[in-house]
């Protein structure tokens, strides 16, 4: 990637536990082919309020929020979109002259992409995890019209306080429970965790589901994906939702919507 910056040149950037090479690769490689004069760096950070208190102070752009600093952001911005004051949850804070403002494009994301998929409204529902993340997921299938769901949690004042927010029951396990979606927010799976070698659900559950979401991006492929795939199972991957909601964040942070076409060449690049 051609990339010649200046002292104008404006500068983005993503917090994360883990951070990965798709955002850092997905914006730059807009900014490069659309002319724009950004550069994009991911960060991790043991000190969250010095790092945005950083984006503040030096000016920066634009920073996306991943897991786990979705709700303790919150406190240490200006004003929360209503994305985000919603399900109490950010994915991206924006940096317009030292005011920070917050939204949530994960929930633009979720919302999307249960349309573009087709999952009947009618289908149950188990959701694994009770975090920010959750919070955006849940909230988009309440707000879809999903009805029918359980919050599947170890965490139980998370999980029930999560579930209770919305109408949905809650469970520290699935049990004998088989709903039609199962829907993984959780970091089982994720590259280079402690658990990413491992089902997410049970497999008697995936082969009793219709459909098999996993938010996890990192690979793009979990074992919850790979087998919802070889079980013939309607999937939707943790990919689909980082593009998707990485496209928002573009925009908010430029103000440019690129085409389509554009869009697509850049999801190719990240993932190249």
């Amino acid at each position: 990637m051609q990339m010649n910056p200046n002292k104008d040149t404006r500068l983005c950037m993503s917090l994360s536990g883990r951070p990965g090479n798709f955002g850092l690769r997905f914006h730059n490689h807009l900014y490069e082919q659309l002319g724009l004069n950004f550069y994009y760096k991911a960060f991790s950070s043991q000190d969250l309020t010095g790092a945005v208190g950083g984006i503040r102070a030096l000016g920066i752009r634009g920073c996306g929020v991943s897991m786990p600093f979705k709700e303790d952001c919150i406190a240490l911005v200006d004003e929360l979109d209503p994305s985000a004051a919603a399900i109490q949850s950010i994915n991206t804070i924006v940096n317009t002259d030292g005011h920070l403002k917050a939204y949530n494009t994960d929930y633009i994301a979720i919302a999307q992409l249960l349309e573009t998929h087709q999952v009947p409204k009618d289908s149950s529902f188990a959701l694994r995890g009770s975090g920010g993340m959750a919070k955006a997921v849940a909230s988009a299938l309440r707000d879809g019209g999903y009805k029918h769901g359980v919050i599947v949690a170890r965490n139980e004042r998370a999980g029930r306080a999560l579930a209770e927010s919305l109408g949905y029951e809650w469970q520290a396990e699935l049990g004998p429970l088989r709903p039609q979606m199962l829907i993984n927010v959780t970091p089982i799976g994720m590259t280079g965790g402690p658990e990413a070698d491992q089902l997410a659900f049970e497999a008697e559950a995936i082969v009793a589901a219709q459909t098999v979401f996993d938010v996890v991006a990192i690979p793009s492929e979990t074992p919850l994906i790979v087998r919802g795939r070889a079980e013939g199972k309607r999937v939707i991957t943790g990919l689909e939702v980082i593009a998707i909601q990485a496209l928002e964040q573009f925009v908010l942070y430029t103000g440019v919507r690129p085409t389509e076409e554009q869009f697509q060449a850049a999801v190719a690049f990240a993932r190249s």
